[in-house]
């Protein structure tokens, strides 16, 4: 099953790469076919001093949880979505949160579903009808279902 990963799911994993994000980013590459925008790889290199704040961890360390949280990733051009899907995404996101617009498009691009930690995202997609929404709960179950054979 592919999945559009946005920039805090990345963030929370590489924060935290024992937690349920970091273990479903980490561990399920047998299940999940992870997508991510190439800028996301730009976009977490100029947030290295805040990671290294929040975490209290070395650059040694964010780079390392990085690269074990990002290696199950495919990260894909921008350049690979088409017109029309970033026009759908812009009126779908623009008024929810424009920086969302590039995560909608790849889930329309790639006929796959976004999983977000972004509450805001959720719910106004979710008002709006957009259904393409995961949570990590609902990778959690969806992973233990295919591994039981469910």
């Amino acid at each position: 099953m592919r999945v559009i990963v946005d920039a805090n799911i990345v963030f929370s994993g590489i924060l935290n790469s024992t937690g349920s994000i970091g273990d479903l980013l980490v561990n399920s590459g047998h299940v999940f076919n992870f997508i991510a925008p190439d800028f996301l790889r730009i976009e977490i290199r100029s947030h290295y001093p805040k990671l290294i704040e929040i975490s209290k961890l070395s650059l040694d360390q964010i780079q390392e949880a990085e690269y074990q949280v990002c290696k199950s990733i495919t990260f894909i051009s921008e350049e690979q979505i088409n017109l029309e899907n970033w026009g759908f995404a812009h009126k779908l996101v623009n008024d929810i949160d424009p920086k969302d617009i590039v995560y909608i498009a790849y889930a329309k691009q790639f006929r796959c579903k976004l999983w977000t930690g972004d509450k805001r995202l959720a719910k106004g997609l979710s008002l709006k009808g957009y259904k393409n929404i995961l949570i990590t709960d609902d990778l959690l179950k969806l992973r233990k279902s295919k591994e039981s054979g469910k």
